[in-house]
């Protein structure tokens, strides 16, 4: 018997599962392993080169090895953070099997299209919300809900795709991004600070110049100037996203002018949105990678065969997503037993044995047709409709009896 899959062997996402589906990173999951490499150097380069001259010169209550300390659980601090952003579900939707039925339409004008709104409009916070339906996942998205292309997924809030974590910045791991920018310009902030010590105390010591305690200590003034860059960076993008919090939007909102004509539904006051944000408990992921696939049976909805040929022998293609919808809505109308059009009389035969019949050509016009017999028996008292289908079998040749 073969061993059941779980749910992270047959993702279906750009993603990169770990650990048995413990984990999920991005597409782009070297970007997380740049990043620490960005981190870690400039902290090792300063523990070396800096932070060990400042334990002999604040020899006092141990104060040098304090500011080694600092700067090494700082730095754990925030790759820990990157590693929880990188790692974490984002708060991916799961995806349909199927177009959702019950906003199914029927087009009086073409009898074998389904149709049903692309956008829908519900209520949040007695504001109207737009709500777009997701092509590839076959479901409406949720309020603030976008679509990634790069992970392909739908995200729950999403706020944007981080090339520097690797990974969709949404609503389950948007706290833990913010903490990690926050918490890496502290740390760009007081690396600068300690290396901008050192080159004062070399200064005031020796009574040297800045440029004879730059050539004393050159990597001083090289993690200075790299922490000055980085924190523009990190230290924009703390601030930016703070505005954000404050006013309870995301990064894609912002870019779109989504609420520049009309209310923001969701923005709670200033004091509400950042506890709302930083300080409610997370939502619970919605997917998991660890359970067993749940097969999915369906004799009771017979499909459609595309051609005559037996099936080992019809050649294996990648099915498109619209003949999966078009099979399915006629299964929908199988099942449903929707009335054709009314046939022309003329188009009636009589049969030796009195019998009124009509079979159709067993080609399909195009390939987005599913060969069907329709077969018309009149009484006396009533007259029915039976639709069946040929799937692979041959045109009848008798016609139905009464």
């Amino acid at each position: 018997m073969a061993k059941p899959l779980k749910v992270y062997q047959v993702w279906k996402g750009n993603n990169i599962i770990w650990c048995g589906g413990r984990l999920i990173f991005g597409p782009d999951a070297k970007a997380t392993l740049l990043s620490f490499a960005l981190i870690a150097t400039p902290v090792v380069v300063f523990c070396v080169f800096v932070a060990k001259h400042l334990i002999h010169i604040f020899p006092a209550y141990n104060a040098g090895y304090a500011i080694l300390v600092v700067t090494v659980a700082l730095t754990v601090h925030v790759l820990l953070l990157l590693f929880l952003t990188s790692s974490q579900d984002p708060g991916i939707v799961p995806r349909n099997s199927h177009p959702p039925v019950e906003e199914f339409s029927h087009d009086a004008s073409a009898p074998h299209t389904l149709q049903f709104p692309r956008i829908k409009e519900i209520m949040v916070n007695g504001v109207p919300v737009r709500v777009k339906y997701c092509e590839t996942c076959m479901l409406y998205r949720p309020p603030r809900c976008s679509h990634c292309s790069k992970c392909d997924n739908c995200v729950e809030r999403f706020d944007h795709h981080c090339p520097w974590v690797g990974q969709c910045i949404g609503q389950r791991n948007y706290r833990y991004f913010f903490w990690f920018v926050a918490s890496a310009a502290v740390l760009c902030f007081y690396v600068f600070s300690m290396c901008a010590l050192y080159i004062s105390l070399l200064m005031n010591k020796g009574h040297h110049s800045v440029v004879e305690a730059i050539k004393i200590s050159p990597a001083s003034v090289a993690v200075m100037a790299y922490c000055f860059i980085c924190f523009w960076f990190v230290g924009g993008l703390t601030g930016f996203h703070s505005y954000l919090i404050a006013n309870n939007k995301t990064t894609y909102e912002n870019l779109k002018y989504k609420y520049s004509n009309q209310p923001n539904a969701f923005n709670l006051g200033c004091m509400h949105n950042c506890f709302e944000v930083l300080c409610t408990k997370r939502k619970p992921s919605r997917i998991n990678l660890r359970a067993i696939v749940q097969e999915e049976h369906v004799a009771s909805q017979p499909r459609f065969s595309r051609s005559s040929a037996p099936e080992d022998e019809t050649p294996h293609r990648p099915r498109a997503k619209v003949e999966d919808d078009l099979e399915m809505g006629l299964d929908i109308l199988k099942t449903t037993r929707r009335r054709s059009d009314e046939l022309s009389d003329e188009e009636f035969g009589t049969g030796s044995n009195g019998a009124t019949y009509h079979t159709t050509g067993c080609t399909p016009d195009s390939d987005n047709e599913i060969p069907v017999i329709r077969t018309m028996t009149e009484s006396s008292s009533e007259a029915r409709d039976l639709d069946i289908s040929v799937g692979n079998a041959a045109c009848p040749s008798s016609p139905v009896q009464k």
